[in-house]
């Protein structure tokens, strides 16, 4: 039996295009962290229901540790890393440290991208929306109420999820 070949991919990066040669069954997860060096890109659950792992896939968020690297071969990811600019944080990051809503950070990633792409789909989103979209994310400190208040408190600023 013979192994499995590589093959090569390449997608956008926080705005930069990466190679990579995988495996057809290598995780999109693996590639980012353990090719690419993007160690903000958290392992948690590996099953696709904590949210640790969130990354966008052309402005959506997807588990990265379900989505093989193969299929992303051509798309554009968003990391966390790619929020900031210039080593600033952008404001919903900032929206977070304010309100205490980043305790362990561990979750941190994936409930700033998974309410970064809600607010780019809706800039004014009620309490009950950001609820709703955050359900994916599990947050074992805050209780989610300093979340909520986070990006509540970000949308009343009017910048929506845009720098």
């Amino acid at each position: 039996m013979s192994s499995p070949t590589r093959l090569p991919v390449t997608f956008t990066v926080n705005g930069e295009q990466r190679e990579a040669w995988v495996f057809p069954h290598d995780s999109l997860l693996d590639v980012l962290r353990d090719v690419l060096g993007h160690h903000e890109v958290r392992y948690g659950c590996g099953e696709g229901v904590c949210g640790t792992c969130t990354v966008l896939l052309d402005g959506e968020p997807v588990s990265a540790c379900l989505l093989l690297a193969v299929q992303a071969d051509g798309h554009s990811l968003l990391t966390v890393r790619g929020l900031s600019s210039g080593g600033e944080l952008h404001p919903l990051q900032a929206s977070f440290l304010r309100n205490g809503a980043a305790q362990c950070g561990f979750c941190t990633p994936g409930m700033l991208l998974t309410a970064w792409a809600l607010l780019q789909r809706d800039p004014r989103p009620s309490r009950e929306r950001i609820r709703r979209e955050l359900v994916g994310n599990l947050c074992r400190c805050t209780g989610y109420t300093k979340i909520l208040d986070a990006v509540q408190e970000h949308a009343a600023e009017g910048i929506g999820g845009h720098d």
